[in-house]
């Protein structure tokens, strides 16, 4: 299994590398949002990621590469927020020339 692009991912998630986890997107990435199904461009995107990792409470519990290849990463993490809830995170990000190109999650949460 490939996880050369799920490597890069989860050392900036660790390392709340804003920089690092933004040159993994493609400049044509979107991100749907699983709460809302709002739809955000890259562009969009990295303010709202950057004001993330600036908050402490915003953690990454654990993580694990599901399944990685050219084409796709698939990602499970737990994930603690801001105002005390836990959810299970599934990310699928679909790939295009080595950096992410679309991102969708699915979440459940915990108790």
């Amino acid at each position: 299994m490939n996880m050369e692009l799920y490597e890069k991912y989860s050392k900036s998630m660790k390392e709340r590398d804003v920089g690092a986890y933004v040159a993994l997107l493609h400049d044509d990435c979107i991100i749907v949002s699983h709460k809302s199904g709002d739809r955000y461009s890259k562009d969009e995107w990295v303010p709202m990621v950057t004001g993330i990792m600036a908050n402490e409470k915003f953690i990454q519990e654990s993580s694990r590469c599901v399944y990685e290849n050219d084409d796709i990463m698939i990602e499970h993490s737990f994930m603690s927020y801001p105002d005390d809830s836990r959810e299970a995170v599934m990310m699928i990000a679909m790939k295009k020339d080595g950096q992410i190109i679309h991102v969708e999650t699915g979440a459940t949460t915990l108790l």
